[in-house]
C-alpha cells in the first residue's frame, strides 16, 4: 500500500488516454447521457502530441459516431485518388495489379490524414459536449478496490528525484475514481499490461504480435507531389532478414508522409530497423519522389499485429481494454483507428447501460461480445491469418495464399481456419552467434539521416530530473544477457537511440546506458527485449514527443 495521501475526485467514467478510442468513447457518453461526468487524461503535452499514425482513415468509425462530421469541420481534407501497391527489389519495382486484391484492400472512400489533428478536432467536440480533458496528466497508477475491482488511477503525480524519492517540489497527483475506467493507452500501455497480467486477460489466445512503424513527414517538389495518392511497399531492403514494408501517403499542401513498418518477430538480432526505413529511401523509385524536399518530422511507433486472435479478454471488474490497447489493426489493409472509434463507442454504450441500471465496477460483457461479434470481429476475422501466414511462409508465399484466404474469407470460410502466432517477437529473437551482422550504409544528410539527428525532429523532452521511464528488473541482464548472448540489440531495435553499451576507455566490459530523455514512447524495448528485462513506464506527464501534424 502506498503512504501517500491523495485526493479524490469522482466520475462516472475515467479514461486514460486521448486517442480515437478513449475520444470516441468520451463523446459517444455524453451524447447518451448529457450529466454523465467523464474525464479523460492524457499524458501528452496537448492531445495529439504523442499520436503517430500513417494514416489513411476509414472513415466508418466516424460515420457511426458523428455523422456530421464533414459539416463540423473534421480534418480530413485529403480523399484517396489512387492506390499502388508494388513490391521492391535492390534497383526496381514490380505493380502489383489492384484487380486481383479483395475488396477490403480498396482504398476508395477513405481519406488521407493526421491522426494528431483528428484527434484535436476530436478533443474539441467532445470538450463541447461537456468532457473534461486534461492533458499533461501521466496516469502512473491503478487504484483498486476493497474486492480487487479497478477503482480508478492516480494522474499528475510530479517532483520525485532520480531515485524515486520525493523532491523539493513533489506534488503527489490525484486518484480519479469512475464506476468504469477504460483504459485506451494505445499499443502496449503501461497501465493496460498490469490489468491484463493481474486478471490473466491472455489466457486462451494467442500473443499479441507487433511492429515498429516508423514515420518522416516531407515537404517536396511541388511538380512531384500528387494529392491523394497512396503507396505501399513490400519486399527491398528487408528481404528474409524481416516481414515489413513501407507507405508513402500523399497528402495536402506538398507534403507527403513516408513510413516504414518492420515486424518485429525477426530472428537476426543483428538487424537495425531504423538503418532498414533509412537505407529504403534511396531506393530509385522513393529517391527520385524525396529529392530537393526536406524532412519536416520524425516519429516511431510499434503496432499491434496479432489482430483477431490475439486480442485479449476485455474487460475486467470496473475496467474495459480499448483501441489498440486491446490490438484492432486490420494488418493487411493497415488500418485500426477506425476499429479504435468503434470500439469506444461500444465501450460508452454498454458502460451507459450499466449506468443506467444501477450497476458499476463489474464488467461491461456486452462490449466484449460487441467487439467481438460486430463490425471489429468481422473486420478482423476476415484477415486473421494474413499475419501467421506471412511470418511462416514468408513475403513471396504469403501474399497468394493471404490474397485467397482474404477472398474465401469474404464468402464466410476459410482454408487454413485460425491459424496461430507461437512465439512472442521476445522469444522469435535468435542468438547472435547464429546470424551474420548486416553492413549498413551510412546515412548521407540528404535523404537518409543519422538517428539521434532524426530524434530531434520528433521535438521530444524528459525532464531530466526524474526517475528514468525505463526500468530494468535485473541491472544484471543487459550486459549477460543482452549484450552477450544476443549481441546488444536494444541499441538497434530502439528508434530513438535510448540504449546503448559504453566500452570503457581502457578495455573491459561495456557499461550499458539509457537516454530516456531521447525516448519516442514507441514501446519497442518492452516488446522484443530478449530477456524482457525493460519495462516501459510512463515519465511524468507532459514529457515524451510533440507530434505536429503527424
Amino acid at each position: 500500500m502506498s503512504d501517500i495521501e491523495r485526493e479524490a475526485m469522482e466520475y462516472d467514467v475515467v479514461i486514460v488516454g486521448a486517442g480515437p478510442a478513449g475520444l470516441s468513447a468520451a463523446i459517444r457518453l455524453k451524447q447518451l447521457d448529457a450529466d454523465c461526468q467523464v474525464v479523460v487524461l492524457e499524458k501528452g503535452s496537448e492531445v495529439g502530441a504523442h499520436i503517430l499514425s500513417g494514416a489513411v482513415l476509414d472513415p466508418s468509425g466516424l460515420d457511426a459516431l458523428i455523422p456530421d462530421w464533414k459539416e463540423k469541420g473534421a480534418p480530413l481534407n485529403t480523399p484517396v485518388t489512387e492506390d499502388n501497391f508494388y513490391v521492391l527489389g535492390e534497383a526496381g519495382s514490380i505493380r502489383v495489379p489492384n484487380w486481383p486484391m479483395p475488396p477490403l484492400m480498396n482504398n476508395h472512400g477513405n481519406y488521407i490524414v493526421s491522426m494528431g489533428n483528428v484527434c484535436r478536432w476530436m478533443a474539441e467536440q467532445a470538450e463541447a459536449l461537456g468532457v473534461e480533458i486534461f492533458p499533461g496528466m501521466a496516469c502512473s497508477e491503478i487504484v483498486y478496490g476493497e474486492n480487487g475491482e479497478v477503482k480508478g488511477v492516480v494522474a499528475g503525480e510530479f517532483g520525485k528525484n532520480p531515485d524515486g524519492s520525493k523532491g523539493d517540489g513533489y506534488e503527489p497527483g490525484m486518484e480519479l475514481h469512475g464506476k468504469y475506467v477504460f483504459l485506451s493507452e494505445g499499443v502496449r500501455g503501461s497501465l493496460s499490461k498490469e490489468v491484463i497480467e493481474k486478471y490473466n486477460l491472455s489466457q486462451g489466445h494467442e500473443p499479441q504480435k507487433f511492429g515498429l512503424g516508423m514515420k518522416e513527414l516531407w515537404e517536396i517538389d511541388p511538380e512531384k507531389h500528387r494529392e491523394g495518392t497512396v503507396t505501399h511497399t513490400m519486399g527491398w531492403p528487408l528481404g528474409s532478414n524481416a516481414g515489413g514494408g513501407s507507405f508513402i501517403y500523399h497528402l495536402e499542401n506538398n507534403q507527403v508522409y513516408v513510413g516504414f513498418v518492420v515486424h518485429l518477430n525477426y530472428e537476426n538480432p543483428h538487424l537495425y530497423p531504423y538503418m532498414e526505413f533509412q537505407r529504403f529511401k534511396h531506393h530509385p523509385m522513393v529517391a527520385e519522389l524525396l529529392e530537393g524536399g526536406k524532412r519536416v518530422a520524425y516519429g516511431a511507433r510499434a503496432i499491434s499485429e496479432g489482430g483477431y486472435q490475439s486480442m485479449p479478454k476485455m474487460v475486467a471488474p470496473g475496467v474495459a481494454l480499448l483501441g489498440c490497447s486491446v490490438g484492432m489493426v486490420n494488418v493487411p489493409r493497415i488500418k485500426g483507428n477506425h476499429n479504435a472509434m468503434l470500439s469506444g463507442k461500444a465501450a460508452a454504450e454498454a458502460a451507459h447501460a450499466a449506468i443506467a441500471a444501477g450497476r458499476a465496477s463489474d464488467e461491461l460483457g456486452d462490449y466484449e461480445k460487441e467487439v467481438r461479434e460486430g463490425a471489429i470481429g468481422e473486420d478482423l476475422k476476415k484477415v486473421r491469418n494474413v499475419k501467421p501466414l506471412w511470418s511462416k511462409y514468408g513475403l513471396a508465399t504469403s501474399l497468394v495464399a493471404g490474397g485467397l484466404d482474404m477472398w474465401t474469407n469474404t464468402l464466410g470460410f476459410s482454408l487454413f481456419g485460425t491459424l496461430k502466432h507461437g512465439k512472442t517477437d521476445a522469444e522469435a529473437t535468435g542468438k547472435a552467434k547464429d546470424h551474420k551482422k548486416i553492413d549498413y550504409p551510412k546515412p548521407d544528410g540528404k535523404l537518409s539521416f543519422d538517428r539521434l539527428t532524426n530524434v530531434s525532429f520528433a521535438a521530444t523532452n524528459h525532464e531530466e530530473s526524474q526517475p528514468a521511464h525505463l526500468k530494468l528488473k535485473d541491472p544484471a541482464k543487459p550486459l549477460e544477457i543482452d549484450y552477450k548472448i544476443y549481441g546488444g540489440p536494444s541499441a538497434r531495435y530502439c528508434p530513438a537511440g535510448v540504449y546503448e553499451f559504453v566500452e570503457p576507455e581502457g578495455g573491459g566490459e561495456p557499461r550499458f546506458v539509457i537516454n530516456f530523455q531521447n525516448c519516442v514512447h514507441c514501446k519497442t524495448c518492452d516488446i522484443k527485449d530478449p530477456a524482457q528485462n525493460i519495462v516501459w513506464t510512463t515519465p511524468q506527464g507532459g514529457d515524451g514527443p510533440n507530434y505536429p501534424n503527424m
